[in-house]
């Protein structure tokens, strides 16, 4: 028999099969379906890439214009979810908003179908979570902070209507560009922590808003999603502590502390440039005069990003130029997260659904150290 050999993190294991994604570090670059990530990001819209994730194959005309359609239709919530996000806790992250909310609307759907784990049933579900999602996250944010409701507008396109509920007006082309082409990049990751938590409850054959929630939760976490939040308030409190002459220092007194600089590194790429990171970093400069501060803001990031690769030979994730964009879009700090979940979420029902078709339930072993040979006392213990 062979012994299995511990991992901690999993770290080079394979978990899985699939034909979604793959990031193939030696030719740097992401695969999605057969094509370059970025190939797809550069050329084509956010709904394309979906439908190609979701799918399988990129759509023609008539495709594309169906999944818009579906888009649009079933972007509008059910009232009781507003009414839901206004009965949060106002100290509710927006995360865990999101959270509530997908799984506030598989209650909404057909019991049969809910449970129904076939490739056309859990592409419908998935495509009006897709829709859905958006009006969630800006929502929740906007109910925990007494802003009024901004309904999704059916008659925008998916991106548009996303950054017009995050602003409350209609995005200029410039901004919409490079919001869309965020959540291209943002779309599909291979195994992502997330990615394999929602991969392990499908497994289970539970339904795909019990497998996004676990996604979500998965998301939040500082180590995952939440390192766009993370990256933005470093540079920020650089911006009020001192600015561009003060960066050196700053990151390089972080250093010593032993502090984690979010938005660099990656378990996969290790000490090579994310190519996401790499695609996205020249719209900052595009987007660097939307806010007064935006130039010394992208000083204090070029400033971060060569400490960093002196020091530690690290080089930025995705998170970290996103963080800076997100900013410069005007989007408020605790929507970077939900806004990454959201994209992501076509990528996660497709990784659900290939998990469903090809199952086998995830069931891992341990390496046991604890002790051996106690025995339970002759009586209880508790009086209760």
């Amino acid at each position: 028999m062979v012994t299995p050999q511990y991992s901690p993190g999993l770290e080079g294991v394979i978990s899985n099969v699939t034909r979604l994604s793959y990031l193939d570090v030696d030719d740097e670059v992401i695969l999605i379906r057969g094509y370059d990530l970025i190939d797809l990001a550069r050329s084509l819209k956010y709904v394309d890439v979906a439908h190609l994730v979701m799918y399988g194959d990129l759509p023609d005309e008539a495709a594309a214009q169906s999944l818009c359609d579906a888009l649009k239709t079933q972007c509008e919530l059910p009232e009781d979810a507003y009414r839901l996000l206004e009965l949060l806790p106002k100290d509710t992250n927006v995360m865990d908003a999101l959270r509530t909310g997908i799984s506030f609307l598989a209650g909404y759907e057909d019991p049969d179908l809910l449970m129904d784990t076939s490739r056309e049933a859990n592409l419908a579900k998935g495509v009006r979570l897709l829709a859905r999602a958006p009006a969630i996250a800006v929502n929740a944010y906007r109910a925990l902070n007494d802003l009024p409701v901004v309904r999704p507008d059916p008659s925008l396109g998916y991106a548009e209507n996303f950054l017009y509920m995050i602003r409350g007006e209609k995005p200029d082309a410039e901004s919409l560009e490079g919001f869309d082409r965020i959540l291209t990049c943002y779309i599909e990751h291979e195994m992502a922590n997330s990615t394999f938590a929602a991969r392990v409850i499908g497994s289970t054959l539970a339904d795909v808003y019990g497998a996004l929630t676990g996604a979500v939760a998965s998301l939040k976490g500082p180590l995952h999603g939440g390192a766009n939040e993370a990256a933005i308030s470093m540079l920020l409190d650089i911006l009020h502590n001192g600015g561009e002459a003060a960066a050196d220092e700053y990151v390089m007194d972080k250093l010593r502390q032993r502090a984690r600089i979010m938005g660099f590194g990656h378990r996969v790429y290790m000490r090579r440039y994310d190519p996401r990171a790499l695609f996205l970093r020249d719209y900052i400069e595009a987007l660097a005069d939307h806010r007064p501060e935006g130039r010394e803001l992208h000083a204090i990031y070029r400033t971060v990003e060569e400490v960093m690769l002196r020091e530690r030979g690290l080089y930025p994730n995705a998170d970290y130029p996103i963080a800076l964009l997100f900013y410069l879009l005007d989007i408020p700090v605790p929507l970077d997260t939900p806004i990454f979940q959201c994209a992501r979420i076509a990528g996660l029902v497709a990784h659900v659904i290939e998990q469903q078709e090809e199952n086998r339930l995830f069931r891992p072993r341990v390496q046991y150290e604890g002790p051996r040979g106690l025995h339970a006392p002759s009586g209880p213990i508790a009086q209760c």
